[in-house]
């Protein structure tokens, strides 16, 4: 099919997510209401909730990347001797699987960027948004696809509970040879692993937790203003999870930051704190609405301290000095960093306006951040006549 066609199945995906929103809506409140009924952390049901707003804005994603163009098929690299042309060809992996968390939108999000990137999956999400990744997979996307000619077949759900079935996912190299996890720590962590005895790729996401470092030139307004968008949402990877705070400056800005957490409703871990600096709150059941405050030397140590202690998610920087932001973008190693922005922009959507399957943060050469269907191909060199109509 033509890149144009699948464009056209990512509208039909979104104008049928628009026509069952009622229906998936109904799933999504069944799949809440159980998970509230377990005494699961506000945070968690937050990530699980579909309401009417994000189903929408399910739908507008899904019809903005409609609207990206398409990366090429071939490329021409250089002229060989003998009238040779070195070509570069893009590939689909094939098949490509997903273990996410209890986000049923990822469902779509993961299954619009296979249908992009011309690639299948199998896709499985946690027990708790089981109702809900099913109602979009047979009523939205399986229809959808069906309807503008491409085989359902092609994006699977695996509906079995249990970790066992993850753990299956993982082990077939012949079948899947990629898998993209995300979700909570040591979980995720530990599918990596598995995947890896077994011969099977991962793009894995499994820790999060973003850091601001106050600067002592900030301007005050505007650090405040980011600290509050970056805990707009408590239970996701690029929330504020680490405050650090120029030393000098401590006593000048951390009752201003101690004040805006008061009014939010966070509570802060001041020194000595009784546990890591990088301790992801977004994964502490009841603990979410927390945030770490720290004192650092200045720009560079504050880079030092979130490569040391943090995931190496996202960092940002609040400061008018030029130099002493320079000092901290260059000595952070992580996947995101950050001058007078909110972390919280690290998102495929945010960042690329494209959707992403996950967040890549593995410090080896590869895909890193926000993981689209641009990544999602393998590459072969082609060597042809210069002729060759590639």
């Amino acid at each position: 099919m033509p890149a144009d066609g699948l464009d056209e199945t990512l509208r039909a995906i979104a104008a049928r997510l628009a026509e069952r929103a009622a229906a998936v809506a109904r799933a999504n409140s069944a799949d809440v209401d159980a998970a509230r009924a377990e005494g699961l952390a506000d945070a968690f049901v937050d990530r699980l909730t579909l309401d009417e707003g994000r189903i929408a804005g399910m739908a507008d994603q899904l019809r903005a990347l409609a609207e990206v163009a398409a990366e090429p098929d071939r490329s021409r690299v250089r002229d060989l001797p003998d009238g040779l042309e070195l070509q570069e060809w893009r590939r689909p992996v094939g098949v490509i699987g997903a273990n996410f968390e209890a986000r049923p939108n990822v469902v779509v999000d993961i299954a619009s960027q296979l249908i992009k990137s011309r690639n299948a999956g199998v896709l499985r999400t946690g027990s708790s948004a089981i109702r809900s990744a099913g109602v979009l997979v047979d009523e939205v996307v399986g229809p959808a696809m069906a309807g503008a000619g491409l085989d359902p077949a092609a994006i699977q759900l695996l509906r079995a509970p249990g970790r066992e079935t993850a753990v299956a996912l993982v082990r077939q190299p012949a079948l899947i040879p990629l898998v993209i996890l995300r979700g909570s720590g040591e979980s995720t962590r530990s599918l990596a692993r598995e995947a890896a005895l077994h011969g099977v790729r991962t793009l894995a996401h499994a820790d999060g937790g973003a850091v601001i470092y106050i600067d002592g030139s900030a301007d005050r307004a505007l650090a405040l203003a980011l600290i509050e968008r970056s805990l707009d949402r408590l239970g996701v990877c690029n929330r504020l999870n680490l405050l650090l705070v120029q030393q000098e400056s401590w006593d000048d800005l951390v009752p201003m930051v101690t004040g805006l957490a008061e009014r939010l409703g966070i509570a802060v871990s001041l020194p000595p704190q009784p546990h890591p600096l990088g301790r992801e709150w977004a994964l502490e059941a009841g603990s979410e609405a927390t945030i770490t405050v720290a004192p650092a030397a200045g720009a560079q140590d504050a880079a030092t301290i979130a490569n040391r202690e943090t995931s190496g998610l996202a960092a940002c920087i609040v400061a008018e000095d030029a130099a002493a932001a320079g000092r901290f973008l260059d000595a952070y190693a992580g996947t995101g960093a950050f001058w007078n922005a909110s972390p919280r922009l690290l998102d495929g959507f945010k960042l690329l306006s494209v959707p992403e399957t996950g967040i890549n943060i593995d410090a080896v050469p590869g895909p890193r951040g926000p993981v689209t269907f641009r990544d999602l191909y393998l590459r072969q060199y082609a060597v042809v006549p210069g002729s060759y109509p590639g």
